[in-house]
């Protein structure tokens, strides 16, 4: 387990990685009542907050944005495990401090998350969504950076003031809630399917069947919910998949290619550059 503090302003930012063979329960706390952003990378991982008698769980983590209000009572628990590694970033500025943020940060922490700043139990959930393929991409840099030293922490900072950014413009875009709870549950398991079968995924009718929603629905629904259609999701999936494989030489190009589902090496080079701006022979040099 790693864990990257730093102090930019008025925010702290807490950076943690983790992976475990054996399955492993690390938690934390808050030392003082604070507002907080947190997007989770890869791994899925299990999350539980905990206070007083109260609790509530997190299964589907991946991509997800979350914002909330904790006091020192709240308990944050990450069950981390081989399968699903932690990779957590948490921007998170004290209630006190809120009127000292520059460039009007504080005014939309009043604006856009009234219920966070004027709180009413020890922990209140703010909004929260999955990640647009922008956002997701500042995590995964963040992450897989090879920066170290200073260098690593001039560019952790400009990819928070990034995050903080992107995170206020989605939320001022979002509408409504209008998906209901049972369909929601059935999207992300179509999500974890299609995560899970890169190789071979399913057609849109098959995944349909699957999770016993008809296709316009599971249509029209994924991409508000994720913010993509759902194939696109699937190919930036496999995308950063392969750039995983390649990147800790786990396979060759033309290996990564077929793990991911491409037969054809030239269409998964073109995709590979269209998302990241570079081929993927350019990988193992970044």
């Amino acid at each position: 387990m790693t864990r990257d503090i730093i102090d930019i302003n008025d925010f702290t930012i807490l950076v943690e990685k983790g992976n475990a063979e054996v399955t492993t329960v690390d938690s934390c706390l808050f030392d003082e009542p604070v507002i907080a952003i947190a997007f989770y990378g890869s791994g899925n991982v299990h999350l539980q907050v905990k206070y007083e008698d109260n609790q509530k769980s997190f299964i589907q983590t991946k991509g997800l944005a979350l914002s909330f209000y904790a006091d020192e009572k709240v308990e944050f628990v990450h069950t981390v495990s081989a399968s699903k590694p932690l990779e957590c970033i948490v921007i998170a500025t004290s209630t006190s401090n809120l009127d000292q943020l520059p460039n009007m940060e504080g005014e939309l922490f009043g604006e856009m998350l009234h219920e966070l700043v004027h709180p009413k139990d020890h922990y209140v959930e703010g909004p929260s969504f999955f990640m647009t393929p922008q956002i997701q991409s500042i995590v995964d840099q963040v992450f897989h950076t090879q920066y170290e030293g200073k260098a690593k922490m001039m560019f952790f900072r400009s990819q928070m003031t990034s995050l903080l950014a992107h995170f206020f413009g989605q939320l001022s875009m979002m509408p409504e809630e209008t998906i209901p709870k049972d369909e929601r549950e059935k999207l992300l398991e179509a999500k974890e399917i299609l995560t899970s079968n890169l190789d071979a995924p399913p057609t849109l009718s098959e995944l349909s069947r699957k999770i016993g929603l008809n296709t316009f629905k599971l249509k029209k629904n994924f991409k508000e919910l994720f913010g993509v259609p759902v194939f696109k999701y699937l190919q930036n999936e496999r995308l950063n998949k392969a750039h995983e494989l390649i990147r800790n030489r786990e396979a060759s190009i033309q290996e990564a290619a077929w793990n991911v589902g491409y037969d054809s090496l030239s269409s998964f080079s073109n995709a590979f550059a269209k998302k990241f701006g570079f081929r993927p022979s350019a990988t193992r040099t970044k």
